[in-house]
């Protein structure tokens, strides 16, 4: 599970079909998530309706994230940045991708990796998609007996424990979803959780997506 995705603003929303298993039971306990990994994620940020569609490389080995903003239509005043979250240092930079200008933002939460923690609980087993092309995924949450509603839901493959998607609820108008899809494992380029040179004057307060 993983709080950063309240913080990297949001929003995309998608339905998932899925086939639902009969027989689920019980899983003996939570799969281990790959520590390193790249792809790309959909963030549903459900308060503003907004989609934020990004490249990340995840390296839990060394507790940092890299998430790369994308665009696919040009968008009149919107700014697009990359992060670069670097949990050891609790820092996090904001890097303007046309200007290069940077900030420097101390964080403010402890590192939360995209994982399922030792002591979730199972919720459900089932297919998503349809006949001869399907995945099998477990879902998993914080739910506990005396809580009436779980804050984190979280989807993973039953094979290699790839996150699928992630639904984490901070209060009744905080929610965000994210979609996780074309990942592979490993690191192409451990550069990329380097801040570039303009870093090294970089602003203390957080730049706004907007510019006009």
């Amino acid at each position: 599970m993983h709080r950063l995705l309240l913080v990297f603003v949001a929003a995309a929303g998608a339905c998932v079909f899925v086939l639902p298993r009969m027989d689920a039971s019980p899983a003996v306990g939570p799969c281990v998530a790959p520590l390193q990994w790249e792809g790309r994620w959909v963030v549903y940020d459900h308060s503003t309706g907004r989609n934020s569609r990004a490249a990340v490389s995840y390296d839990a080995l060394n507790q940092r994230i890299r998430v790369l903003q994308q665009h696919k239509k040009h968008t009149p005043c919107q700014r697009f940045f990359e992060y670069i979250y670097l949990y050891q240092s609790m820092v996090m930079f904001q890097i303007d991708q046309k200007t290069k200008e940077c900030s420097k933002i101390a964080l403010t939460e402890a590192w939360d990796p995209f994982d399922v923690p030792d002591n979730s609980t199972f919720e459900d087993q089932y297919f998503i998609g349809g006949p001869g092309d399907s995945i099998e995924v477990q879902e998993w949450s914080d739910r506990k007996p005396a809580r009436k509603h779980e804050t984190w839901v979280g989807v993973y493959t039953m094979k290699d424990c790839y996150p699928v998607q992630e639904t984490y609820t901070r209060n009744s108008s905080v929610t965000t979803s994210t979609r996780f899809f074309s990942l592979e494992l490993g690191i192409s380029d451990p550069n990329v959780f380097t801040p570039p040179s303009t870093c090294q004057s970089a602003r203390p307060e957080r730049m706004v997506d907007l510019e006009c």
